[in-house]
């Protein structure tokens, strides 16, 4: 199992370590950046590169990587954005009718490539740029065949205000077949190593939009995706409107339509050797934001979506608040070892799979990212 959580929040990147002994505890070993915003993260397995993402707000997006274990970084290059064609006009988002900025405003996911592409790096950003690097994040080049699509103009900010690509899913059979999930612009993939790419969201549904547009594959809300690792056809989708499951690489997608308490939520987690185990959060859709009756509970699935389990032991059950963010839900590599964090800066972990849950700290600051070392 791993023993290291890196825990990106508001105010600083947080390594948490299991110590041993008769009863052994999870403590935070070091704080970096220490006030700074990190968004995401990516403890490369690869190699043991730890990537972190900070957001500076006026000051710009920076990458920082470590290859001690997070005792030292050093600063590498980000994702830089090719300038607007001369004489061309700005992109407008079709629902704000606002310009979409030709500039990186936001690290919004990192992952990396394939076991036989040493080096390689995912990158997605707000207001929707997928980039790729081959040298561990000292050079990025922007995948201009997704960028150029005229789709991509037809996309819109869902919470934020520009669109977002969150979720990279590399096909660990195939590092070719690459996945994104974009709010607001559904699901893409490439089986060309993002030469050509397709829209892949056939069978959502956007229930807030207006008739004959609710099953638009471009204009899909889809909070978070996760691919399989055992079975790279078997995707995962936390939509704003529900949750989706994919049995054939993203090409259809089917509604699970009942999970608990609500099936709104963003974050999602996949068991890396049984594609029909998955872990959701649920909460109360749009403005409310909160847990449904004031209870933080982890829904399961074990048998594809077609029952639920609502797990509670452990977690707060009255007058609770906590949100998981899209990224703030990590299953480590043995699928057994959870963690999971919150906006109001709490982390638990469970060592069952989620039947029972340890709280960790209470007192982080706000949690954007969580991911195992």
């Amino acid at each position: 199992m791993s023993d290291r959580i890196y825990v990106g929040t508001r105010k600083g990147l947080f390594t948490i370590e299991r110590r041993g002994g008769a009863k052994p505890t999870w403590e935070i070993s070091q704080p970096s950046f220490l006030g700074d915003n990190i968004p995401m993260l990516l403890p490369d397995r690869r190699d043991g590169t730890i990537y972190a993402a900070i957001s500076l707000g006026h000051f710009g997006q920076k990458l920082h990587r470590s290859t001690d274990g997070g005792k030292t970084w050093e600063e590498i290059a980000v994702p830089v954005y090719p300038p607007l064609p001369e004489g061309a006009s700005p992109d407008l988002c079709p629902m704000r009718k606002v310009p979409i900025p030709w500039s990186l405003e936001l690290i919004w996911s990192l992952e990396a490539g394939g076991a036989n592409e040493p080096g390689t790096l995912w990158c997605g950003t707000n207001p929707g740029g997928l980039f790729r690097s081959r040298d561990r994040g000292a050079s990025w080049e922007i995948i201009r065949p997704l960028w150029d699509m005229p789709e991509r103009k037809l996309w819109f900010g869902g919470g934020m205000d520009t669109p977002g690509i969150h979720s990279v899913c590399v096909n660990p059979k195939n590092p070719a077949h690459v996945s994104v999930g974009i709010s607001c612009g559904g699901v893409w993939a490439t089986r060309d190593a993002g030469a050509t790419w397709a829209c892949k969201a056939s069978g959502m549904r956007n229930a807030y939009t207006p008739p004959g547009q609710a099953e638009d594959p471009n204009t899909q809300d889809v909070h978070r995706i996760t691919q399989s690792p055992s079975n790279p056809d078997l995707l995962w989708a936390q939509h704003h409107n529900g949750i989706f499951r994919s049995t054939d690489g993203s090409n259809s997608w089917q509604e699970i339509p009942t999970a608990g308490p609500s099936t709104f939520g963003f974050a999602v987690a996949v068991h890396p050797k049984d594609g029909n185990t998955a872990w959701f959060v649920p909460a109360m859709i749009d403005q409310r934001r909160v847990p449904v009756d004031g209870k933080v509970v982890v829904t399961r699935t074990r048998d594809g979506g077609k029952t639920f389990d609502v797990l509670s032991n452990g977690l707060p059950q009255q007058n609770a608040y906590d949100i998981a963010f899209r990224h703030a839900l990590d299953v480590d590599p043995t699928g057994t070892r959870l963690a999971m964090g919150s906006t109001t800066g709490s982390l638990w972990v469970s060592e069952n799979q989620g039947d029972s849950w340890t709280n960790v700290s209470e007192h982080l600051p706000p949690v954007y990212c969580v991911r195992f070392g």
